[in-house]
């Protein structure tokens, strides 16, 4: 039954199909038919067919006017160079005034300062009927497919072709025959379409890493309830300050008045948002109508004004060479068509343009790749020179660039506070929702107006560089009155108002005390490095008298210290002061405890290097070398002072910032036109890619830094947690607490422990312990332990004979190869040794009553030492009478050490085992029990 009906579906399953075949045939035809190819032959002289919109190799972008009174207003100017099949698309649209002109057309393409392609026709001859002659009344329009051939491309190499931002000008001018004077000259930049910038994606990036560090800033300064722990967690936590610092850093070096290479505009301006030039249409326009037709002057900070004579423009021309070229052009034409019939480039290329023009201009309306007009403001393309030649890839003339950046500001300030207030509701509202616990975040909650006013504080303090360069670089520029107004407003806003509150926060700390100036001196130490480069550092001269080991000073310099003295010794340190940070923590809590004021000299430090990059604009060699030496000291003392609190911070700012800063000043001399022409732009862009290489690795560090900071600020507000997860963060969270807490502390680092010196040969015995032996488990052993008699056990006197059968006497067979601490079998004593042995011990007992240890008996009748107890191992002697001897032998016997807490120390202990003949015999409980022979043969006669 299934069969059947899956064999009578299978005819509709077919046609569906079917239908579904010739839907995605037609659609793929009907995509194709949208696309036009060109046949063409390529290098092996093989018929290729070629997209008509594909993307040239090189082509032109937005243009702009190169003469001041041209009498000609062009709206479209582009050209393309294809590769694939050798030909140039040349485009050319406009309007003029003048009634008639005969003219002459020069093309010039230059790559690097240097001219690679010229061409000088007639346009009459092109049969370019729109400017033959040039009339008012007929709208200009010229368009055309050159061919070239592989002599007139041999000047452009190959990696031109793929090289990012491709360095390049084509400048069409525009002759009159009558006058042979220029008329009009329009410039447009050559690109190969590959470049560094990518705002969308790059920009984008950057901007998401700066979020994390928003949020990971945002949370260690609002969690916790006690002040001063949640100001070391915040302190260590990475800077949205920092960030912007480093971001305005590589993008405001554009603001140096040099002729950059367009590779380092192209990268700087994946950086743009950071400064606040953020492109917008309607923000621009209610600019311009701000501003009016007053533009100001680019070339008062070092670009090339569009609208402005550049005879030098794509590689400059001569008047009399171009027409005494163009009359013995029209001679070697002739000739080299009566002698060998080929035609000339000049020639071909007429007639190239002849054929296009018959077209008609519609030929090429699917062209998509070419530029515009330039907008008023903004420097004439190719030349990057100055601060508005790094807001050309921003489309954003340098004279909108003050109120562009403030109204950003504003925009930024606005939303951070509204950020502040939503977090708080929203928290309220999941309080309520049961979604959070009430506890939870309660100072933030009961405080969030001032954590509001403190965010927009903070907003001022990271954008105070910023304001304070684009207001003096408003001065310098300076264009409309109105906008120059509102500029010095914010200046003495930004500098009045934040350096007093600045100046307020250190009166605020210091008013309970007084100032001293110390003279001192700054030497430049030299110490021993590693391998054969010596390591340089410094140091005061008042340190150096604190250190053990004094280094050898290479140079020095008079220096001064400045000393704080308290009349309240007991006061609390500012980092604990409650009220101190609750007012002042958005300046000084990052600092250490030591440096708590150096937001101040900060400030200072900044609003220099603004006077140096807005303030002297359009003088380029005072700006280098001036900000060299500011760069440079700056990098020295905040080495020395290393401010921040957190290593990472000192690590960003002071090494790798400070470094980027001096290297990128220094590099940048090389782009003044005194030392580079514009023949040597090859060498600039090589000195270009270096700084990307330095502001990339900068860029790289931070990023790694905000990852690093996240984490830390995870770890950060889990404090109060018992565990944390992942559980591989267990110990590296306590390490980080530990780390937390001496750097809070900033004392100094502890000296260098002295080298030790080199050990001579010796020998010592340090100690000597006892070996546990069997007695030691024997309870007849532990009455006798501590008896003082004991440790006599050599026989005195003569033994006698003994009776009994020589196989029953006591043997003692004295051995000489017992090695040290060995025991000798211990051999049974008879009787009669018994009362030979007593009478030693009574003569003992006598010699031991008159000697000077203090003694005295304890409870049990033995003696005992009231001194500090000791430990002596000395060997003794003990001996058993044998047979034909009146002195018993002695023999060695284990060195033996007994604590005595309150016995007299003794040098051997021995046991009875050890100081009488006894047979050992075990006892029912497993232990070991001494008799002797009497005892023994009693039992037998028994």
């Amino acid at each position: 039954m299934a069969f059947s009906r899956l064999k009578s579906l299978a005819p509709l399953g077919l046609l569906l199909f079917f239908t579904t075949f010739l839907t995605l045939i037609d659609g793929t035809f009907a995509a194709d038919s949208k696309t036009k190819y060109v046949t063409a032959t390529n290098a092996a002289g093989e018929t290729v067919y070629l997209a008509d919109d594909r993307r040239p190799a090189l082509y032109t972008q937005n243009f702009g006017d190169c003469n001041g009174q041209s009498t000609i207003n062009v709206t479209r100017f582009d050209a393309a160079y294809y590769a694939d099949n050798m030909t140039v698309l040349f485009h050319l649209e406009g309007n003029t005034a003048i009634a008639n002109m005969s003219t002459l057309l020069l093309i010039q393409v230059s790559a690097y300062g240097e001219e690679h392609f010229r061409l000088v026709f007639d346009p009459c001859k092109a049969q370019i009927y729109s400017l033959c002659p040039m009339n008012s009344s007929v709208p200009i329009e010229a368009n055309g497919f050159i061919p070239v051939s592989q002599t007139d491309v041999a000047g452009i190499p190959p990696i031109a072709l793929s090289i990012p931002d491709f360095e390049g000008q084509a400048t069409l001018r525009v002759f009159s025959n009558l006058t042979q004077t220029e008329v009009a000259c329009y410039s447009a930049v050559v690109t190969n379409g590959a470049t560094f910038s990518h705002p969308a994606a790059v920009g984008t990036t950057l901007g998401i890493f700066t979020l994390v560090a928003l949020a990971s800033s945002f949370a260690t300064a609002v969690y916790g309830n006690h002040i001063p722990t949640t100001r070391t967690h915040y302190a260590h936590s990475i800077s949205v300050f920092v960030v912007f610092s480093i971001f305005q850093h590589i993008f405001y070096t554009g603001a140096l008045s040099m002729n950059w290479p367009s590779v380092l505009v192209a990268f700087w301006s994946n950086y743009a948002w950071s400064a606040g030039m953020i492109y917008s249409e309607p923000m621009q326009n209610s600019i311009n109508q701000l501003i009016g037709s007053n533009k100001g002057n680019t070339s008062t900070v070092g670009a090339a004004a569009v609208g402005s004579s550049s005879d030098s423009v794509g590689g400059g021309y001569q008047i009399s060479q171009i027409y005494k070229r163009s009359y013995f052009d029209l001679l070697r034409r002739a000739v080299d068509i009566t002698n060998t019939g080929t035609m000339p480039t000049t020639k071909r290329l007429e007639q190239a343009l002849t054929k296009r023009a018959s077209h008609g201009a519609n030929s090429t309306s699917g062209y998509s790749f070419y530029g515009n007009p330039v907008k008023p403001g903004i420097p004439l393309p190719g030349n990057y020179s100055g601060f508005a030649g790094t807001l050309v890839p921003e489309d954003i003339p340098a004279s909108n660039a003050f109120m562009t950046g403030f109204l950003w500001w504003i925009i930024l300030a606005t939303l951070v506070a509204a950020a502040v207030v939503a977090f708080k509701w929203l928290l309220e509202a999941l309080s309520k929702a049961n979604l959070l616990k009430k506890e939870r975040l309660e100072y933030f909650r009961a405080h969030w107006l001032g954590y509001t006013a403190l965010a927009v504080l903070r907003t001022i303090f990271i954008a105070f560089f910023m304001m304070m360069f684009l207001t003096l670089f408003q001065f310098t520029y300076k264009g409309s009155p109105g906008v120059t107004a509102l500029a010095a407003i914010v200046f003495l806003l930004f500098f009045v108002g934040l350096l007093g509150i600045a100046g307020y926060a250190c009166f605020y700390r210091l008013r309970y005390g007084r100032y001293e100036t110390i003279q001192d001196r700054l030497h430049l130490e030299k110490s021993k490095g590693k391998g054969l480069i010596p390591d340089y550092s410094f140091g005061l001269d008042s340190k150096r008298s604190e250190e053990s080991e004094v280094k050898v000073s290479a140079a020095s310099v008079p220096w001064w210290r400045v000393r704080y003295i308290s009349e309240d010794p007991q006061r609390t340190q500012v980092h604990e002061d409650e009220d101190y940070t609750k007012k002042f923590g958005w300046l000084a809590s990052r600092f250490r405890r030591t440096r708590w004021w150096f937001f101040s000299a900060w400030l200072i430090y900044e609003f220099i290097r603004a006077c140096f990059y807005g303030g002297a604009a359009g003088n380029p060699l005072t700006q280098v070398f001036g900000l060299l030496i500011v760069e440079f000291f700056a990098l020295i003392g905040i080495f020395i002072m290393k401010p921040f609190e957190g290593s990472r911070l000192n690590a960003l700012m002071v090494y790798i910032l400070g470094f980027s800063k001096v290297a990128t000043v220094a590099l940048s001399a090389v782009f003044s036109t005194r030392f580079f022409t514009n023949h040597n732009r090859i060498a600039a862009a090589v000195i270009g890619i270096v700084i990307i290489v330095i502001h990339g690795i900068l860029t790289i560090i931070l990023m790694v830094a905000i990852v690093i900071g996240a984490i830390s600020t995870y770890m950060s507000v889990m404090r109060d947690s018992e565990s944390i997860k992942p559980e591989r963060l267990e110990k590296i969270r306590h390490r980080y607490y530990s780390h937390l807490e001496k750097a809070t502390l900033d004392l100094p680092p502890p000296p260098p422990p002295l080298p030790e010196e080199p050990k001579e040969p010796y020998f010592a015995v340090k100690d000597v312990r006892r070996v546990a032996k069997i007695e030691d488990e024997d309870e007849d052993y532990e009455d006798q332990k501590f008896d003082p008699s004991t440790s006599r056990t050599s026989v005195g006197g003569q033994a006698t004979r003994a009776s009994r059968a020589n196989s029953m006497r006591s043997q003692y067979s004295v051995s000489n190869n017992v090695p040290f601490g060995a025991r000798v079998h211990r051999a049974s004593w008879s009787n009669r040794d018994f009362s030979t042995w007593h009478d030693a011990s009574n003569r003992d007992s006598q010699l031991m009553s008159r000697t000077t240890l203090p003694t005295h008996k304890a409870s049990d009748g033995s003696l005992r030492d009231s001194t500090t107890p000791q430990r002596f191992a000395s060997p003794q002697r003990i001996g058993t009478p044998q047979r034909g001897n009146s002195t018993p032998h002695r023999s060695m016997s284990t060195p033996q050490r007994v604590p005595t807490p309150k016995g007299l120390p003794v040098s051997a202990m021995s046991s009875p085992r050890d100081s009488v003949g006894l047979d050992v015999k075990k006892t029912r409980n497993g232990k070991e029990r001494a008799v002797g022979f009497a005892e023994d043969e009693e039992r037998g006669q028994s």
